[in-house]
């Protein structure tokens, strides 16, 4: 939280300070509720413009699985470098993806959101809780487990 006591957003402008993604991978538009590296809500707009609709599937497009993974593990990753303060420059790598589960498929013109809970951190590994949601139903969970690191020791 901020000094006030409310919750911080991260817009798009924030978001690429922070991560090193870029389209077509960059999975978050907007990262809301932000309370420290505690907990947020990553929002994803899909739009049937992306790259993988195209073969994913022809006639039913359907966001893959992995992307909806990976824009856990961004929204995660960067509210972490976001209370960091970004001073240095640092990247987030995946260690762990356990519990996926799968229950109904994000199509375009849904708005993904995806809230994650930090659960555990030793050092400079991370473990977040992860659910994505789409008008208010579940779509996906996950837990993510990820180490910082500064980008010259990477």
């Amino acid at each position: 939280m901020t000094e006030k006591g409310t919750l911080e957003t991260l817009e798009i402008e924030r978001i690429l300070q922070l991560l090193p993604h870029r389209y077509p991978f960059l999975l978050v538009d907007r990262i809301i509720e932000v309370d420290g590296d505690d907990s947020a809500v990553g929002i994803k707009n899909v739009t049937f413009n992306e790259p993988h609709f195209t073969g994913h599937f022809p006639g039913n497009p359907v966001m893959p699985g992995v992307l909806i993974i990976e824009a856990m593990a961004q929204t995660a990753g960067a509210i972490v470098l976001h209370k960091m303060g970004a001073k240095e420059t640092a990247l987030v790598f995946f260690m762990t993806i356990d519990n996926a589960k799968f229950r109904k498929p994000v199509v375009p013109g849904d708005r993904l959101e995806i809230h994650v809970r930090k659960q555990k951190q030793r050092g400079g590994i991370f473990k977040f809780g992860c659910q994505a949601i789409v008008d208010g139903a579940k779509v996906a969970e996950a837990e993510v487990q990820a180490m910082v690191t500064l980008a010259d020791a990477a």
